[in-house]
């Protein structure tokens, strides 16, 4: 189950807007590297650099989703989605090094300064690009959410950025055209710093891509409820979702039933689950673990309650799920989900097993330590 489908509007969505975004800044740049040069006016030349940056932003962003559109094959059965995160990577090293590279060149302005010259034509080209970045920003961040491409988000958030570095350009421009005081240079070092902040919160972003992150609350909850909502299910508990890039989301759940379903009903059960959570999200289910519940036992449920009792004394154990017990063979076997909160996650597992043991005597005990995955 792929959504080959949907893969090729979204290249197409992301390579148009790249393009637009390419071109625009190209001629964004030619322009101000012109008024920076002709005016000796170094935070306009950083402003182009960063225009130029941006443009080279968007064609690996293109590059990004061309290779990440590729066809799984015997080396990669997931598909080659992650190469939109690392092209992101490399978007964000591109940006951290020209803001690097800018404050440096900013510095040695403050240190030996010149005095920029600026005419009318320099100002209403300044101000207009403004207007093309704001506008520019809302149009490829809109895009970006549209086909959940981040490196198109980023790409919108950038040249929102980019418009109030430019404000500051013009702003200071005026200040020196009307005032007769430079401030450039410093203008320059705050653009410059700013550009850097920028590569370093976008490689920080990407790289909680690769490594991988809590699955987003509202996912994991919509998942549930879809999953809950079918008959027979009495519970949907360890979702685990692996992101093999955008729209690529794999994993496993464990759902209660009935200790009476033979296997024929299991297995069509967890067929329907498969198909209704691809169909309403999109993700790909590739195992449904079962949990047995137990069904008319008073002295089962009485058990459960005890259990309850007790881990009402830890703070930090967030659930319990998947609760059975057995008389004739005394086995008693729930799994419960503790905090990253605790300091020690499996002393406080067993704690509770011998708080458990102690509640049942010759009671076989078995307790699987769950991690908080997910909401």
């Amino acid at each position: 189950m792929q959504k080959a489908a949907q893969k090729d509007p979204r290249e197409k969505t992301i390579a148009r807007v790249s393009l637009l975004s390419i071109l625009s800044n190209i001629a964004l740049a030619a322009f101000k590297a012109v008024i920076g040069l002709t005016s000796s006016s170094i935070s306009i030349v950083l402003d182009a650099v960063n225009n130029l940056s941006d443009a080279l932003s968007s064609i690996i962003t293109i590059i990004g989703i061309k290779l990440a559109g590729k066809k799984p094959d015997k080396e990669h059965p997931y598909g080659h989605g992650r190469i939109e995160y690392i092209t992101a990577s490399i978007i964000s090293a591109i940006i951290v090094y020209a803001g690097i590279t800018a404050l440096k060149e900013s510095i040695e302005k403050i240190i030996r300064p010149n005095t920029p010259s600026y005419s009318n034509a320099a100002l209403i080209i300044l101000a207009a690009a403004i207007l093309v970045k704001i506008f520019l920003g809302l149009y490829v961040k809109a895009a970006g959410k549209k086909v959940n491409s981040k490196a198109l988000e980023a790409s919108g958030d950038d040249a929102r950025n980019d418009a109030l570095l430019s404000a500051s350009v013009l702003a200071s421009a005026l200040v020196m055209r009307f005032f007769g005081v430079s401030l450039e240079a410093y203008v320059s070092v705050l653009i410059s710093l700013f550009i850097t902040k920028s590569g370093v919160e976008m490689f920080k972003d990407t790289l909680d891509d690769i490594l991988g992150t809590r699955l987003p609350k509202k996912t994991a909850v919509a998942v549930k409820e879809t999953i809950c909502n079918i008959p027979g299910v009495h519970g949907a508990y360890d979702l685990f979702l692996n992101d093999y890039g955008p729209n690529r989301l794999q994993g496993s759940v464990h759902v209660e039933v009935d200790d009476t379903m033979n296997a024929a009903q299991i297995d069509e059960l967890s067929n329907k689950i498969t198909m209704e959570v691809f169909n309403e999200h999109g993700v790909i289910l590739t195992a449904v673990g079962i949990y047995s519940r137990n069904t008319n036992d008073d002295e089962a449920t009485s058990a459960k309650e005890k259990v309850l009792n007790i881990l009402e004394g830890y703070k930090n154990v967030l659930q319990m799920h998947g609760f059975y017990f057995d008389k004739d063979k005394k086995i008693i076997k729930f799994d419960i989900i503790i905090s990253f909160d605790s300091k020690d996650r499996e002393a406080e597992c067993q704690s509770v097993m011998q708080e458990v043991l102690e509640a049942f005597p010759g009671y076989s005990v078995k307790i699987n330590l769950d991690s908080d995955t997910s909401d």
